[in-house]
């Protein structure tokens, strides 16, 4: 009889140990989710960063490409197109003011959007936090 009592304490005992590590891993998944959204999210405004930054350099660099293939075609069809002027036409030229304030603001303008968006992702898992608790 006692044998009896004592293993159905023990089985009592282990059926809420295992609801406890059940309701433990419910937690670190639900836990482990919430932060997965969050880098998924992060990844994505990078992502979406980079090709943006990527299109406006190909947007602008294709301009100024377009114009000097013109200008050469027109040199050559006129016979005045040399090695000099074609290594004058080609050649990548220093940047200017804007193109050194741009290479100084851009990283800024991004951090600073980061920086933005990470605060507002932070006030949302808050404000799912409050409501849930």
């Amino acid at each position: 009889m006692e044998e009896e009592k004592k293993t159905k304490d023990m089985s009592e005992e282990l059926k809420k140990k295992a609801e406890e590590l059940e309701q433990t891993l419910e937690m670190q998944l639900s836990l482990a989710k919430k932060e997965s959204e969050d880098w998924v999210k992060v990844g994505g405004a990078v992502i979406a960063g980079g090709v943006l930054a990527f299109l406006m350099v190909r947007l602008l660099s294709g301009k100024k490409n377009k114009k000097t293939e013109k200008v050469l075609k027109v040199l050559e069809k006129e016979g005045l197109l040399d090695e000099e002027i074609t290594e004058k036409l080609t050649k990548k030229s220093e940047p200017g003011f804007f193109g050194r304030l741009a290479a100084v603001v851009l990283p800024i303008a991004i951090q600073y959007g980061q920086e933005q968006f990470m605060k507002k992702l932070r006030e949302e898992d808050r404000k799912q936090a409050d409501d849930e608790g």
